[in-house]
């Protein structure tokens, strides 16, 4: 977060400036802007369904390894089919 803020307020003078050739930097500083804050915005969203899904693969995977190798837990497991 404290990255993108940094980028996106370094871009945002070429966003917004005025004076001779700002006609030319303009579209620049708006692309950078509004790429960092899409980026932003993506990253919020997918990395809390990311966590998620490790963490379900996780569960599976070691329910999997108990079913398969059942020496390694000292716990009755029970039978297919109780």
């Amino acid at each position: 977060m404290m990255t993108t803020m940094a980028a996106m307020l370094g871009a945002l003078p070429l966003a917004i400036g005025f004076g001779e050739g700002s006609e030319l930097r303009r579209p620049l500083g708006i692309s950078i802007v509004g790429g960092l804050i899409v980026s932003q915005l993506l990253t919020f969203y997918t990395t809390p369904v990311i966590y998620l899904y490790l963490d379900r693969l996780r569960l599976w995977s070691g329910r999997r390894w108990r079913i398969r190798h059942p020496h390694f837990y000292p716990g009755r497991i029970p039978e297919p089919g109780e």
